[in-house]
C-alpha cells in the first residue's frame, strides 16, 4: 500500500464520474426525444422499427402496461436465447464445433443474460460458438441493459409528472436507449479496444510458437465488440472463463482503465439524466455523492484488506515483509487496480472481474459480497441502480418524516403508505432470495457437492453465489462448481426474482407517484440535496444491509478473517 495505489483509486473514480456526467446530460435528451447528433442516421432506423412492429410512439402506458411490456419482451428474449443455446450445434458460425447446451445450463444462461446478470456456469472459450456469443449473448447485453434504462426513464417521468396517468412507452424507451446510447458508446469503445490490442475475429483459433519451441492453440472470438457492451451495459459476462483477467479481453493497464471506466460511467450518468428529466438536478447530485462515497469506501476497504492483513502462507514461508496479497491478481494491474475493479463491479450489477475474488483475503472478498448485498446501487446497473437508489431515498425521507412527525416528501411528491409498501416489497426481495436459497443449499447434500471448501469458506461460496444471482451481478466466488441441475436451476430462479420481483414493485411505485400532484417545497420539507440527506441516505443503506446480512457474513468471511489472524501469529 502506498500513495500511488490510493491516487489510482481516486483518479479512476473521478474520471468515471467525469465521463458519466456529459453522458447523463445527453441521455436526458434521448429520454425527452430531443435532437441528438445521431438523428440524421438513426431517426429513419428508429421509425422503421416502430413501423415494422406497429408501435405508436406517442401512446403512453400506465405502470401496469409498462410492466407488462417489460415482462413480455424479457420472456420472448428468454425463449429465443434458450432455443439458440440448445440448438447451437446445428447453427452457423461454429468453427469450434460446439454442441448444444444441456437443458439446465441453457436455462441458467438464458435467464442470466435476459436479466442483465451474466452469471456464467461455463467456460466461454470451451462452450459457446461465435454465433451464440454474437446473436445470442451480445444481443441480450444490449436489450437487457436497454430495458433497465427504459425503466429508469419511466421513474424519472413519474417525479416530473403532475397528476400523470402514464409513464411513457416502453418500446420507445427501449429502442432509443439501445440505438442512441448503448450502440454509439459500444462502437467507439470496441474500436479503441481493437487499437489497444484486443482481438476481433471470427476465426476459431490461432497457433502461436512459444519460447520453448512448442505450439500453443489460442482460442479467438470477436472479443472487442463483446467487451465493449459487456462493460457499458453493466453486463459482465466474458468470452473467456477468467473474464477480464484474460490477456485477450484486457491486455494492458490502458485497456483496464478503459474497461473499468466504462463499467460505471453510464450508471453514474443515469443519475444525472434522472435529475434533468425529473427537474431535480441538485437532488440527483446528492444521490450521486452517496454512490461515490460508498463505492470509494468499498474500494478503500478492499485495498486495505489486501495490503494490511497478514498472509499465513507468507509467514509460514518466513516472509514477514510480504507486499500486497497478489494471489489471484494479475501483475500487470497490481493490487490497487484489482481492488478498485472488485469494488466497482460489485457496487454495480456488472460482475466482470480482472482478478479472482475467491483469492482475496477473507475481509476483501466479504466486502465485495457486502457491496452486492447493499442492493446493487453503487451505482448499480444502468437504469436499475438509479431506481434502486430512488427506493432508498424514499425510505430515507420516510424515516426522516417519522422522526419529525410529518408526511414525508421527495422531489415535490408526498410519500405515503402505498409507495412505502411497494418500496419495502422491492427491498425485501434480495434477503428473501439470498438468505432463503442459501439456507436451503447449506442443508442439502446435492447442493453441498458443488462446494470446494467446507466451513466458513464454504458458506461464503454459497452466500456469494446467491448474492451475485439475486443482485443481478454475475461475478463468482471461485470454488463452487455451479454447472449442475440444482445450482443452475436455483440460481436462475434467484436471478428472475432479483430482476423482475424488484422491477415490478418499482414501476407500481412510479405509477402511484406519477398520479400525485407536484407540490412546491415548504419550510417543513426535508432538503434532499443537503449533506445531511446524503448522510441519512448512506445510513439507511448501511443499516438495511447490516441488519439483513451481517449475521450470515459473521459466519462466513468475518469468522474466516479471525481464523487467518490466528494462523498468522
Amino acid at each position: 500500500m502506498d500513495w500511488r495505489g490510493w491516487a489510482e483509486i481516486v483518479f479512476t473514480i473521478a474520471l468515471t464520474v467525469a465521463v458519466g456526467w456529459p453522458l447523463g446530460i445527453y441521455m436526458a435528451r434521448v429520454w425527452a426525444r430531443e435532437k441528438t447528433p445521431f438523428d440524421l442516421v438513426l431517426r429513419p432506423v428508429e421509425a422503421g422499427f416502430y413501423a415494422a412492429l406497429g408501435i405508436d410512439r406517442n401512446k403512453g402506458q400506465t405502470w401496469l402496461g409498462y410492466a407488462g411490456a417489460v415482462l413480455a419482451f424479457s420472456a420472448a428474449g428468454f425463449v429465443l436465447l434458450y432455443g439458440l443455446l440448445r440448438l447451437q450445434g446445428l447453427l452457423p458460425l461454429n468453427p469450434q464445433g460446439f454442441g448444444g447446451l444441456s437443458p439446465h445450463l441453457a436455462f441458467n444462461t438464458a435467464v442470466s443474460f435476459v436479466t442483465n446478470t451474466n452469471w456464467q456456469s461455463y467456460g466461454g472459450e470451451t462452450t459457446l460458438s461465435s454465433f451464440s456469443q454474437m446473436a445470442g449473448l451480445t444481443v441480450q447485453n444490449f436489450v437487457s441493459a436497454g430495458a433497465g434504462l427504459a425503466v429508469a426513464a419511466a421513474v424519472a417521468r413519474a417525479f416530473a409528472a403532475d397528476r400523470g396517468e402514464t409513464l411513457g412507452n416502453f418500446w420507445v424507451d427501449l429502442t432509443r436507449s439501445v440505438l442512441y446510447v448503448l450502440l454509439p458508446v459500444s462502437i467507439v469503445t470496441a474500436l479503441a479496444l481493437v487499437a489497444a490490442g484486443v482481438p476481433q475475429s471470427l476465426l476459431a483459433n490461432v497457433t502461436a510458437r512459444t519460447l520453448e519451441g512448442a505450439d500453443q492453440i489460442i482460442a479467438l472470438f470477436p472479443v472487442a465488440s463483446q467487451e465493449a457492451i459487456k462493460q457499458w451495459g453493466t453486463n459482465g459476462g466474458g468470452l473467456f472463463n477468467v473474464n477480464s483477467a484474460h490477456p485477450l479481453e484486457n491486455p494492458t493497464p490502458l485497456t483496464n482503465l478503459i474497461e473499468v471506466v466504462a463499467l460505471n460511467a453510464l450508471a453514474f450518468g443515469t443519475v444525472i439524466a434522472f435529475g434533468r428529466a425529473a427537474g431535480a438536478r441538485k437532488e440527483a447530485r446528492a444521490l450521486l455523492a452517496a454512490m461515490v462515497i460508498l463505492v470509494g469506501l468499498g474500494a478503500a476497504a478492499i485495498y486495505s484488506a489486501e495490503t494490511l492483513t497478514p498472509q499465513p502462507a507468507m509467514i509460514a514461508a518466513g516472509i514477514t515483509d510480504a507486499p500486497a496479497n497478489m494471489e489471484g491478481k494479475e501483475v500487470r494491474f497490481g493490487a490497487a487496480a484489482s481492488a478498485l475493479w472488485a469494488a466497482m463491479t460489485t457496487g454495480a450489477s456488472n460482475g466482470s472481474v480482472n482478478s479472482m475474488h475467491a483469492s482475496y483475503m477473507p475481509l476483501g472478498g466479504g466486502i465485495a459480497m457486502f457491496l452486492i448485498q447493499l442492493g446493487e446501487i453503487l451505482p448499480g446497473g444502468v437504469g436499475s441502480g438509479l431506481y434502486g437508489m430512488v427506493v432508498m431515498a424514499l425510505l430515507a425521507v420516510f424515516v426522516a418524516g417519522l422522526m419529525v412527525g410529518r408526511t414525508p416528501e421527495y422531489l415535490g411528491k408526498k410519500v405515503e403508505s402505498r409507495e412505502i409498501k411497494f418500496a419495502m416489497l422491492a427491498v425485501l426481495i434480495l434477503p428473501l432470495a439470498i438468505l432463503g436459497f442459501s439456507a436451503i443449499a447449506a442443508a442439502l447434500p446435492v447442493a453441498l457437492e458443488g462446494l470446494l471448501n467446507k466451513g466458513p469458506r464454504g458458506l461464503s461460496e454459497i452466500l456469494y453465489a446467491y448474492s451475485s444471482a439475486a443482485g443481478n451481478n454475475g461475478s463468482a466466488f471461485a470454488g463452487l462448481t455451479a454447472n449442475a441441475p440444482w445450482w443452475n436451476t436455483t440460481l436462475g430462479i434467484a436471478m428472475l426474482l432479483g430482476r423482475f420481483a424488484y422491477m415490478v414493485p418499482v414501476l407500481a411505485m412510479a405509477g402511484a407517484i406519477a398520479a400525485k400532484p407536484k407540490l412546491a417545497p415548504t419550510a417543513g420539507t426535508l432538503p434532499s440535496d443537503s449533506p445531511l440527506f446524503v448522510g441519512l441516505l448512506i445510513g439507511i443503506i448501511l443499516i438495511l444491509g447490516g441488519l439483513q446480512f451481517f449475521p450470515a457474513l459473521a459466519l462466513g468471511p468475518i469468522v474466516e478473517h479471525f481464523q487467518v489472524l490466528a494462523a498468522a501469529r
